[in-house]
């Protein structure tokens, strides 16, 4: 059989013949006088076997050890673990159904800054009073950040200490008012008394315990850098502010 025919026979493209050539899972034919490669049943048997392998799922490499005359691993052993593999496969999608089901089923509809946690989600919802606040937008931005990149202990002081403020009376009102006057600051130079009233209004929006400890303030901090080059100059000055009063303890 001629390469062409030996794919035809077995069902894959002769592209497929000479990758597992490649790889050396299929041993090739010597060539005849006339320059073709001959192939014998042999060559399609063993071929129909490495398509039945891939096709239950095992790597090329897994097949290799199948085919192997001296296999550190026999078929048995290589099922069971690829049969393990899948049962974790598919304990891992039920856990992504769950949380896409949870997701879907948020009151009030997913937010723009989705997917998030349910909890979040729900906080968003409390905020969407403030929707039309660039600087809320900002916000809720760096929550789903923090949300994202904390540990598991961090992300559940994240949820209870901002949960407890906008909860506490006026709490919404207060990061209404703060979020204003950011707003104002966009075009204001840093040196604006307006800045200090913003960084005290957003002070007294933020429970201390919100925030890491110890809190690193350091100016040279990559992040902080980053941080603060996406907010205009005063709100900056503003946030710069805001932290120094609470790593001084003005914070509710």
């Amino acid at each position: 059989m001629r390469i062409g025919e030996l794919a035809a026979a077995v069902g894959v493209t002769t592209r497929t013949v000479r990758h597992y050539h490649h790889q050396g899972l299929l041993p090739e034919p010597e060539r005849r006088p006339n320059g073709y490669r001959e192939y014998t049943l042999r060559h399609a048997v063993v071929l129909a076997r490495i398509r039945r392998l891939t096709e239950l799922g095992l790597g090329l490499a897994e097949v290799r050890d199948v085919l192997a005359e001296d296999a550190g691993k026999d078929l048995v052993e290589v099922l069971t673990e690829l049969d393990e593999d899948l049962a974790r496969q598919e304990d891992a999608i039920r856990d992504r159904r769950a949380r896409l089901r949870a997701l879907l089923e948020t009151e009030g509809g997913l937010p723009a800054e989705g997917p998030v946690s349910p909890r979040l989600a729900a906080l968003f919802q409390d905020m969407a009073h403030v929707s039309d606040s660039p600087m809320a937008a900002k916000d809720r931005e760096m929550l789903a950040l923090i949300e994202t990149t904390a540990d598991p202990e961090g992300r559940e002081q994240l949820m209870e200490a901002l949960g407890s403020a906008l909860a506490r009376p006026g709490g919404q009102e207060r990061a209404l008012a703060a979020y204003a006057l950011l707003d104002e600051l966009v075009d204001a130079d840093p040196a604006d008394p307006r800045v200090e009233e913003a960084a005290r209004a957003l002070a007294g929006c933020l429970p201390r315990d919100l925030l890491p400890e110890p809190l690193d303030v350091d100016p040279d901090n990559s992040f902080l850098r980053a941080f603060y080059a996406d907010f205009a100059p005063a709100q900056a000055e503003a946030i710069r502010r805001t932290l120094q009063l609470l790593m001084e303890g003005d914070g509710p």
